[in-house]
């Protein structure tokens, strides 16, 4: 049996612990090897795609033994095209935000043991099929990410962080306690046998109402947090904004594809029913972190909180394709293209988005970081011309976030945009005033800081470091290749949209 999968996960694990177990390990050496463990989820990826089969349908490289027999728990890991683009993002991001943190002096084995346990669980959420384990690795990302927060974080971190983690502790509970619900029902907790179930309503049945509805809830409450779905989102404007640059990277690159990741895993296949059933005011919430996200990130001066609400913004994209999926009018004729547009797009998005949003942050870091902490709309004028090679790159992340033709973000932004308005023209309409507010925002920021005579902190602004160019290149460069040749990553996950669509179509 493979144990692939277990190497993705705990490889970063045990990069943690050879950083706490070397309590006398400099700080460069510190570095040094937890971006070499860091890097593993990217090597270990590959591996995995190269031998994944898209065409086979179902999970592959499965690992699976018994664990808690009294509860019928076991052990439990497989990869689809949806998991394997999250490890590959994973690990594309981490080094990433770790690159992002070299500047970082105090405490580095500590910052990078954290986020090493940070990677480590987030990959486990992405392969684990079992819930007992999958809740452990989703309730550890919680430590890890507070302690990053609250301990390399701005001035306000302390708050944030706390509110980071009441938050998304309280949604988990409900989530907990729907779960416990379940397994009372049925036995089991693995996600196969339970969607399973849920696919032929015999969950629901073995729930009975309104307990089904109750638990219904709870997970979706638990989901909401993390994604975040408006109006569950108020915790992320100040976290992202006070969090450290590469942690930032991390929360908005990865932790919030979680949640979408559980929207498609766990609340679809387990209550099909009941998602459509509250799918239009589903559909609604989606839509108000659509516009209102844009609109709020268009009201804001700082440059971090400009880019959380802008995530709000783009993370709401995918729940509104899924949304609008479930919310089409029963009866009406089933369009494979249709909805072959709106879920392709969310993956597609999911992925795009984590690229851009991170390349973003660290852009931002580096202009605070130069700029001694400021990091005001109005603090910078000409950037472009004290640093070409960084506003290039920055120009990438920027118009990527935009959906500019031939970058990574309108491939998903446009498919998104098919699918809905196939199945819900009036939600894409209401949608398009969150691209018209983006395109303001986004291209405001870039014309008040980079365009312009050097004013400001752009003042004697040196260009990108080696390091820095190591952040951002690779980012950049693949925003370019999956904007022409998206085909790359659809390959992947064409066969997962016609297994979904026997699933999840819904009978009038």
């Amino acid at each position: 049996m493979s144990v692939l999968l277990s190497l993705l996960v705990f490889l970063p694990w045990l990069g943690a612990l050879a950083l706490a177990l070397a309590p006398r390990l400099g700080v460069s050496a510190s570095r040094r090897l937890a971006l070499a463990f860091s890097l593993s989820t990217l090597g270990l990826g590959l591996l995995a795609c190269a031998r994944f089969d898209p065409a086979a349908g179902g999970y592959q490289l499965v690992e699976r033994h018994a664990w808690i027999s009294a509860l019928q728990v076991s052990y439990h890991l497989g990869l689809d095209g949806m998991s394997l683009l999250l490890v590959l993002l994973t690990g594309l991001v981490s080094p990433a935000c770790l690159l992002a943190s070299w500047r970082i002096e105090r405490d580095v084995r500590l910052f990078g043991l954290l986020f090493l346990l940070l990677q480590g669980s987030a990959l486990g959420v992405f392969l684990a099929l079992d819930f007992f384990h999958w809740f452990i690795f989703w309730e550890i990302s919680l430590v890890p990410a507070f302690f990053l927060i609250k301990l390399w974080g701005g001035p306000g971190a302390p708050r944030a962080a706390y509110q980071f983690f009441v938050y998304t502790l309280g949604g988990s509970a409900f989530m907990l306690l729907g779960f416990a619900a379940i397994h009372a029902a049925t036995g089991t907790m693995d996600f196969v046998a339970l969607a399973g179930l849920g696919g032929s309503g015999a969950l629901a049945r073995q729930l009975g109402e309104p307990a089904a509805t109750l638990v219904f809830l709870g997970v979706l409450l638990g989901l909401a947090v993390k994604a975040p779905l408006f109006p569950f989102h108020t915790w992320l404007p100040a976290t992202y904004a006070e969090a450290p640059t590469g942690a930032s990277m991390f929360l908005t690159g990865v932790m919030s594809k979680m949640g979408v990741y559980g929207f498609l895993r766990i609340l679809w296949p387990l209550f099909p029913g009941h998602v459509q059933a509250h799918a239009l005011p589903l559909l609604w919430l989606a839509l108000g972190g659509v516009v209102l996200g844009a609109f709020a990130a268009l009201r804001q001066t700082d440059l971090k909180r400009l880019v959380a609400y802008s995530s709000v913004n783009h993370v709401s994209y995918c729940l509104l394709a899924l949304f609008a999926f479930a919310a089409a009018v029963p009866g009406r004729a089933y369009d494979s293209a249709q909805h072959a547009a709106a879920f392709g797009g969310a993956l597609l998005q999911m992925f795009n988005h984590g690229l851009s949003a991170a390349a973003l942050f660290a852009g931002v870091g580096i202009l605070e970081a130069r700029a001694g902490g400021r990091r005001g709309l109005g603090d910078f004028g000409g950037v472009r011309t004290a640093a070409p090679v960084f506003a290039g790159l920055c120009g990438v992340a920027m118009f990527s976030s935009l959906g500019l033709p031939g970058l990574n973000g309108f491939v998903g932004e446009f498919l998104i945009f098919r699918g809905v308005f196939g199945l819900a023209p009036w939600a894409a309409a209401v949608a398009c005033l969150g691209l018209f507010a983006t395109a303001l925002f986004l291209l405001t920021f870039w014309q008040r800081v980079f365009h312009g005579p050097v004013a400001g902190a752009a003042a004697g602004f040196r260009d990108v470091s080696a390091v820095e160019i190591a952040t951002l290149a690779p980012l950049a460069a693949l925003m370019i290749v999956l904007g022409v040749w998206p085909q790359l990553l659809l390959g992947l996950i064409n066969p997962l949209l016609l297994e979904w669509f026997r699933q999840f179509a819904f009978a009038s």
